[in-house]
């Protein structure tokens, strides 16, 4: 048969959410990462993590996958072979996922994995997940915030802080080094800083 001669049929980019198991998000599962692309043409995922120290995501061999605009609850499981560090992402393959039109039909996924399954961390190291919601004082004892997020792409990483003052919400970005940080204090849920109220 010459190459003229060949048919074509048009991708169906739901094929390979069909090939995937539906599964409940587990009842501990935090959110760490989103496929943003394809790598390479052996169905490899691109993930970008949501920390600059992705263990989680070699933590499990199993990913819960939320699709973009999915609704409440709904995920589907993802079984890896092999995920690396890649520059400042995560490469990753998966069975069931066989070329890069696969690969590329999962991009905008959300990946959460289990917290139970995270490693436990060396001492004086926190995962940013655990510091979110926690209080924020400075040595005079001045309440600053709670943790609303972590910047982990930068230099450093960087609390973000909300207080609300006079009914209108306040955001302060402190530095989370040594140099700022004076103690985390998970059982107390709070965390102490070299940090004055107005800067």
């Amino acid at each position: 048969m010459s190459a003229d001669q060949r048919t074509v049929r048009p991708q169906d980019p739901q094929a390979v959410w069909r090939r995937l198991d539906p599964a409940e998000l587990p009842a501990d599962g935090v959110e760490v990462g989103r496929i943003v692309d394809a790598w390479g043409v052996k169905g490899w995922i691109k993930i970008y993590p949501h920390s600059s120290a992705p263990e989680a995501l070699f933590s499990s061999r199993r990913w819960w996958l939320v699709p973009p605009a999915a609704k409440p609850g709904s995920a589907f499981l993802l079984r890896i072979i092999e995920a690396r560090e890649h520059g400042q992402s995560v490469v990753a393959q998966a069975h069931d996922i066989g070329d890069r039109d696969d690969a590329q039909a999962l991009r905008g996924a959300s990946i959460v994995v289990p917290r139970s399954s995270f490693p436990t961390p060396a001492p004086d190291e926190y995962y940013w997940v655990d510091l979110l919601g926690l209080e924020v004082r400075n040595r005079q004892g001045e309440f600053l915030g709670r943790v609303a997020d972590m910047l982990t792409h930068t230099a450093q990483s960087v609390m973000v802080l909300h207080r609300d003052v006079d009914g209108v919400r306040r955001e302060c970005l402190i530095p989370f080094v040594k140099a700022f940080v004076d103690e985390v204090d998970m059982a107390g849920r709070t965390i102490r800083v070299d940090w004055q109220l107005d800067y």
